[in-house]
């Protein structure tokens, strides 16, 4: 079974039970939709912060996969694999 680890920011903690990171399985690799989908099902609220009504990654909320983010990869179709850490980055604005 291969997992990867999902960072969460403390901002969105308390929307995962207060934990700093996630542990998802893969399987043989997964697209990061799949994984977001799973996590959704989970943690509900969470997900409607990381992704809007159509399932389009908000704008605000940035996924990094080892590192580079997933929008310069192939967005919600990046592939996953086990091993690899996934970080979410919610963008805070503020005057």
């Amino acid at each position: 079974m291969g997992e990867v680890t999902m960072l969460v920011p403390r901002l969105l903690q308390p929307l995962v039970g207060d934990s700093a990171e996630l542990r998802l399985d893969v399987g043989e690799g997964a697209l990061l939709a799949e994984l977001l989908d799973a996590v959704a099902g989970e943690y509900p609220v969470f997900g409607r912060r990381l992704r809007d009504e159509t399932g389009a990654l908000r704008r605000f909320v940035n996924i990094y996969l080892d590192g580079d983010e997933v929008r310069r990869l192939s967005g919600l179709d990046t592939r996953v694999i086990a091993g690899q850490e996934l970080m979410v980055i919610q963008s805070v604005a503020g005057g």
